[in-house]
């Protein structure tokens, strides 16, 4: 026989024991040939002033193993505590998050009987970096980083995903029509790929949009590839018009290391009660088989829960009268599932991991591309300062700035309030001043280190500065509403 698989476990907060439990009955019931290591992560961790929620000796454990199966758990309120599933992805390269939403109608109550979604969600990056700052006393600012090998890295995951479980169409959703930079830059990349794919349908929606016709029909996506705050928010969406959040298991997937999990949260009000579904979490397991290349075990255990599903055996939160034919808590629900093991659904669609489907794909290279001229050509400069427009904010720096600086723009809150500002906008004590050179030489350094000596000698409160540089020739950074 050969060697079990090493797999790290935690149990997590709240109904995370509970399902944690049920889901580790199943797994050893169905033959999966596994050695576990449970590791205490979450809650408790974070009470003993650990601010990640995760002990040095548990990081141990990832690194051997390489692979979690983790339930939710709960992050205390305030006290600059991190998100511990932030913190696992950004530390061990976990790029992708692939979220299956599936409906079972007519087991499970659905609007949307056919719905077969699966969601590609990039996990390092976006506003998740979590890199905020409170800059004056009546601003914060949240710093969003798209970069070019998280974006190529996340679409070619999602295009050799629909590839390899025969999908026909990959849809990325956007918002480069107010973040043009940033999301812009994903859109691109996305075109540059989605070209080397001729087999497969490609398109692309602004994130709004999409997401409401992913709610209202849901049947005309196959794969949606996303950014990280988009994905977090649609997959939610996705699952719950399934039937249940509840039901939705997930992946996390880097180039050495995997996490899997439901996705919903600890649930703190039902822990204990022996009522929560354990469903998510079983099927976030049967993805950690066929990742793990145990496919007999991951097909035997979501056939045998398909069944279940077929039999009416549901937990609360699916149950229906007419339909369900028990309501069973969590450890019945396990113990149900057990029994039908071996078993395989007769309307729903079997499922099936001998070809199988992949849960990551080794050796994804990024692509070579040519370095662009990159010049310094100007300076943003962030001002506190309460009361007055922006033409006293203008008549106040005039006789500061010189040498290879001029004044180009102010805005407040990113709306232009000079020149020609509307008196009609309101203000706060945060002040953006646009600084750029003749546009023939580059801006030197210096004449920045100058110009801030001279606002810090007049009393100005410089908060912030962000250089502003040319990319041949083209602008690296955005304009000012009303520009």
């Amino acid at each position: 026989m050969t060697e079990p698989t090493p797999i790290t476990i935690a149990r997590g907060d709240g109904i995370g024991p509970e399902i944690m439990d049920a889901t580790l009955e199943v797994l050893q019931a169905s033959g999966a040939n596994l050695a576990f290591e449970e590791i205490q992560i979450g809650e408790s961790v974070y009470k003993r002033g650990i601010m990640n929620g995760m002990e040095p000796s548990a990081w141990d454990s990832l690194r051997r193993t390489k692979v979690f199966l983790k339930a939710p758990i709960t992050t205390p309120q305030g006290g600059g505590y991190k998100s511990l599933n932030v913190t696992i992805r950004g530390a061990l390269g976990l790029y992708a998050n692939i979220r299956p939403c599936v409906s079972y109608h007519p087991y499970v109550s659905t609007k949307h009987p056919t719905m077969d979604v699966v969601i590609v969600r990039e996990n390092e990056e976006d506003l998740y970096a979590g890199i905020e700052y409170r800059q004056t006393q009546e601003v914060t600012q949240a710093v969003k980083l798209i970069t070019r090998p998280g974006s190529e890295k996340i679409i070619r995951y999602a295009f050799e995903y629909a590839r390899a479980n025969h999908r026909r169409k990959v849809t990325a959703f956007v918002k480069d029509n107010i973040m043009k930079i940033s999301d812009g830059l994903f859109h691109r990349v996305f075109d540059e790929i989605a070209a080397e794919y001729p087999d497969i349908e490609h398109e692309s929606m602004i994130v709004d949009i999409g997401a409401a016709r992913l709610a209202d029909t849901p049947e005309q996506f196959d794969v949606i590839v996303t950014l990280n705050l988009y994905g977090d928010i649609i997959s939610d969406i996705a699952a719950q018009i399934t039937g249940s959040v509840g039901l939705a298991g997930s992946s996390n997937i880097g180039d050495q290391c995997a996490m899997f999990e439901a996705i919903h949260g600890s649930a703190p009000t039902i822990a204990g009660k022996n009522i929560a579904n354990p469903s998510g979490l079983i099927l976030a397991s049967v993805m950690m088989l066929v990742h793990i290349g145990q496919a007999e075990a991951a097909e035997k255990i979501h056939n045998a829960w398909l069944r279940m599903i077929e039999d009416g055996i549901h937990t609360v939160d699916i149950f229906k009268r007419g339909v369900s034919k028990a309501r069973v808590g969590t450890r019945d629900f396990a113990q149900n599932l057990i029994d039908r093991l071996g078993e395989r659904p007769t309307q729903l669609i079997p499922a099936s991991y001998q070809v199988g489907e992949k849960a990551s794909f080794a050796g994804i290279a990024l692509k070579d591309y040519a370095r662009q001229e990159k010049k310094l050509i100007g300076v943003d400069v962030f001002l506190d300062h309460k009361g007055g427009n922006g033409d006293d904010m203008a008549a106040r720096v005039a006789g500061l700035i010189g040498g290879d600086l001029k004044l180009s723009m102010i805005s407040n809150r990113g709306q232009k309030v000079w020149p020609d500002g509307a008196p009609e906008t309101f203000c706060t004590d945060h002040w953006r001043l646009r600084l750029l050179g003749d546009g023939k030489a580059p801006v030197s350094p210096a004449a920045i280190i100058s110009l801030l000596g001279r606002f810090a000698d007049a009393g100005l409160d410089v908060v912030q500065t962000a250089s502003l540089y040319s990319f041949d020739g083209a602008n690296g950074f955005s304009a000012a509403a009303g520009q």
